[in-house]
């Protein structure tokens, strides 16, 4: 199996990795206009679509998918951009090849699940409790840790009635943007049955390293940046306000120009 991936913008080549699991390059859409400055190599991971199924879904499978990727492009070192799930794999990737890796961004990743991170879920979830659409995305959320789902179909309607708590100011606007129709069960079944943990390894990043995430994200936000910031040896930290886990939806010209000027300098 070889991961399918799509080119989108001129310039250097950024790789990009969605999240999810599940989801494919699309997700990304222009990374908030990266397009204008770079050329977006938008990876289809294991189990999406454009790549088709495969028969593990394990971390250093995603790692091994990269860096044949990197391999058949030729190219010696690379600059990555992981987002949500993908920021995991990125930095996965990182650890266990810091030679090829030239230039590293996390947006909205994580190393590890932590108390800190739950505590920060628990306090956003709650604070829009007034919001019109909140019973149904916690209703949702909820079907998601009991793995109720059995269908794409199923996957892509529970995560259509969760996304409104993904954003810091959700509008309906967003929905054509977020919104799937089929997202495939295996990689998420996969990832919700799995443990990890990154931090005993960030020491081995070598690459110049972006960290950056909405200040309002409720699953990556700030307490999943920190234990990346402080394990990473040359890592830096943006927090985007008025942003939640989509920053480059929320605040695209933020997301840019933080992104853009990290890579080009």
């Amino acid at each position: 199996m070889r991961v399918h991936s799509e080119r989108r913008g001129s310039g250097p080549l950024l790789i990009c990795h969605p999240g999810g699991p599940g989801f494919d390059g699309s997700e990304l859409l222009d990374l908030g206009g990266l397009d204008r400055t770079r050329t977006l190599l938008l990876v289809d991971p294991r189990g999406t679509e454009p790549t088709g199924p495969a028969g593990s879904f394990s971390l250093d499978d995603y790692v091994a998918d990269l860096e044949e990727l990197r391999a058949d492009l030729a190219l010696e070192t690379i600059d990555l951009l992981g987002f949500s799930h993908g920021g995991l794999v990125a930095a996965a990737y990182a650890i266990a090849f810091p030679q090829h890796v030239r230039k590293l961004v996390l947006a909205s990743g994580l190393a590890a699940f932590t108390p800190e991170m739950d505590e920060e879920a628990k306090r956003a979830i709650e604070a829009k409790a007034g919001e019109p659409w909140h019973a149904e995305a916690v209703a949702a959320l909820e079907r998601e840790a009991a793995g109720e789902y059995e269908t794409p179909e199923d996957n892509a309607r529970m995560w259509n009635e969760m996304a409104p708590v993904y954003f810091s100011t959700w509008d309906e606007s967003y929905r054509p943007l977020v919104g799937v129709e089929r997202l495939p069960t295996e990689p998420l079944r996969a990832f919700n049955a799995s443990s990890f943990d990154l931090r005993p390894g960030l020491q081995r990043i070598d690459a110049e390293t972006l960290v950056i995430t909405g200040r309002d994200d409720f699953i990556c936000g700030p307490a999943a940046a920190a234990p990346l910031v402080e394990g990473i040896p040359r890592a830096e930290l943006v927090l985007i306000d008025d942003a939640g886990h989509f920053a480059f939806l929320e605040q695209p010209d933020l997301f840019r120009e933080a992104v853009e000027g990290f890579l080009s300098r």
